[in-house]
């Protein structure tokens, strides 16, 4: 799920969760939103923490030679 999918589940979870007032026998609608709601922020530090591991710039382990060094030995 992307960045998109978690934004829409906080959004719907709040539209549930704080402007309805439903009143269903079988679901508590307050209840699903704070779930959707509470899914979508754990989806987004997720996935902000994989695009940050992606960031990571790992430098060279090679070294490098000059080459008018090596010529001249």
């Amino acid at each position: 799920m992307g960045l998109g999918g978690c934004i829409l589940l906080i959004g719907a979870g709040a539209i549930l969760a704080f402007a309805t007032d439903w009143k269903m026998d079988t679901v508590n609608v307050d209840l699903v939103g704070w779930i959707m709601m509470l899914v979508g922020l754990v989806g987004v530090f997720v996935y902000m923490s994989i695009a940050r591991r992606r960031r990571m710039v790992v430098p060279p382990t090679t070294t490098v030679v000059q080459d008018d060094q090596q010529r001249y030995q």
